[in-house]
């Protein structure tokens, strides 16, 4: 019996069809629909009515820079106490593996790269997104802690950024390539001459997109049971002034990027080293540019409507 914790996420969803195309037919979320699962209360009745044995934690609020500047308390107490619920209660109800998705942001601002686990908590994090990667990590630690005290299969797994159809397109609570497709999208509808983009442009990030990262999770809860944290990425990075110019000719936008200086980047440099995971035999199978005309083209249908 598989529940999916955060079924109205892009991960969420696009797990649950790749679940279904792989026969796994027992998923609770198809019987009973998600709970509330920031209330301890009504979390525990679900999971005595649903009784799960494995579950995919992919839930809490989540966005990009401007997002975490604007509300870092709210973004931080929503993953805490979900973390918290469903983790302690997989915990009482004895279920028999846990998969917990955390976040890149996790990693200390100044890592080297490309970032390992055992870099995890070695030094501060980036401040634009500090309260909700403390919250990411709180996760990653519990899951270790259910592990030392009780011995439960509880495990953890770092992804690249996430990216595809389902995405956030919102204008307050985008990541960075949704922010960029709206903004280049509705350069191109009003013709504009020029799009501002937040930062300098250098920062690098590596990014995954959301079915090559369904699949990664559905591989790990199938062949992975080691404490440690698992990253996963792509294996591929762009600076962002690159990855901006991908998007221009993804979307046909054929005005000027203008990069706002007075903006922050965040992080210098986000690249993952996803060695363990490649060494057990996975690996992305989606290009990033087809990946992301693949969003494009989800995104004028999903504006229309």
């Amino acid at each position: 019996r598989i529940f999916i914790a955060g079924e109205n996420t892009m991960e969420g969803k696009d797990l649950i069809r790749l679940l279904k195309e792989r026969n796994y037919n027992n998923i609770i979320n198809l019987e009973h629909g998600e709970t509330v699962l920031t209330d301890y209360n009504v979390l525990e009745a679900y999971f005595k009515k649903t009784c799960p044995e494995y579950i995919f934690l992919l839930a809490g609020k989540s966005g990009g820079i401007k997002a975490n500047q604007e509300m870092p308390a709210s973004l931080m107490l929503d993953n805490l106490k979900i973390i918290s619920n469903v983790i302690s209660l997989a915990h009482k109800y004895e279920v028999k593996k846990l998969l917990y998705l955390a976040s890149s942001c996790t990693y200390p601002k100044h890592a080297e790269q490309p970032m390992c686990p055992d870099m995890l908590m070695t030094g501060p994090l980036e401040p634009t997104n500090s309260a909700y990667a403390m919250a990411k990590l709180a996760g990653i630690e519990l899951c270790r802690a259910y592990r030392k005290e009780y011995g439960d299969n509880f495990i953890s797994a770092i992804p690249a950024n996430i990216f595809g159809p389902g995405d956030n397109f919102s204008a307050e609570n985008s990541h960075v390539i949704a922010a960029l497709i709206i903004k280049m999208h509705e350069a191109k509808q009003n013709g504009n001459s020029t799009v501002e983009i937040w930062g300098t442009g250098k920062p690098r990030r590596e990014f995954i997109y959301v079915d090559d990262l369904a699949d990664a999770c559905l591989f790990l809860m199938e062949h992975y049971s080691d404490k440690d944290p698992v990253n996963i990425g792509s294996g591929t990075a762009f600076s962002i002034s690159n990855l901006a110019t991908t998007i221009e000719g993804v979307v046909g936008y054929k005005g000027q990027l203008q990069f706002d200086n007075s903006k922050p980047d965040g992080m210098p440099e986000k690249v993952l080293d996803s060695t363990i995971l490649f060494a057990l035999g996975w690996e992305p199978l989606m290009p990033f540019e087809m990946a992301a005309e693949k969003t494009y083209e989800w995104f004028k249908i999903y504006s229309n409507n």
